[in-house]
């Protein structure tokens, strides 16, 4: 059965990206009945610290060296993780901007599967090489300015360049983007930013 993977990174079910992706997956839901849900909430998934053995076990296998027991069973939940993003034929990414970037829950999962021999391999003459394949996935990011129109007063969205960076890292170079903003401020701004995102991932829903 074919399977869209949601990561949803957002620890408030009221959140804006939340409902968007909520007006997004009931539009998928309807265009395919027959495809599988997987919702990944990364603030109730189990995810290791990214220290101690599975750090140890990142650098051994970098410099080609065998794991000891500790690295091997961390490394097994990187394992277990990045098997679950590969196997998904479609990825939607619901997340907050937080302090110009991603939340931390977020970038601790990417620290995760960003691993040599799970997502990524070196090779001396060409360099690092993706070792995922390219699926189409849709990010929706929320947040307090309006970065779409540029009225961002002077703030800097550094959130979808890693997004962009690191998917494209992995393989993953067919990435879209949905962005809220603003989510804060006068209320009509908000709302007129919110119809016009949802109106958007209504249409997409039906032939992502």
């Amino acid at each position: 059965m074919a399977k869209l993977l949601h990561l949803s990174c957002s620890p408030r079910a009221d959140s804006e990206s939340t409902a968007g992706a909520r007006v997004f997956l009931d539009g998928f839901r309807q265009a395919r009945p027959d495809w599988d849900l997987d919702v990944m909430d990364l603030w109730r998934e189990r995810m290791p610290e990214f220290s101690g053995p599975i750090v140890e076990a990142k650098y051994a296998r970098l410099n080609g060296q065998a794991f000891n027991d500790a690295q091997r069973d961390s490394f097994a939940e990187a394992e277990r993780m990045a098997l679950r993003f590969s196997l998904a034929d479609r990825v939607l990414i619901s997340t907050p901007m937080w302090n110009f970037g991603i939340p931390y829950k977020l970038k601790q999962w990417f620290d995760i599967i960003v691993q040599p021999g799970l997502t990524f391999r070196f090779d001396p003459s060409q360099g690092y090489l993706p070792l995922l394949k390219d699926r189409p996935t849709l990010v929706i990011l929320a947040s307090g300015s309006d970065f779409a129109t540029g009225m961002n007063r002077g703030r800097i969205d550094m959130a979808t360049p890693y997004l962009r960076d690191i998917l494209r890292f992995i393989g993953i170079d067919n990435v879209r983007f949905v962005p809220i903003g603003p989510t804060t401020g006068p209320q009509q701004p908000i709302e007129a930013a919110r119809d016009r995102a949802h109106r958007r991932l209504a249409a997409m829903a039906t032939n992502f």
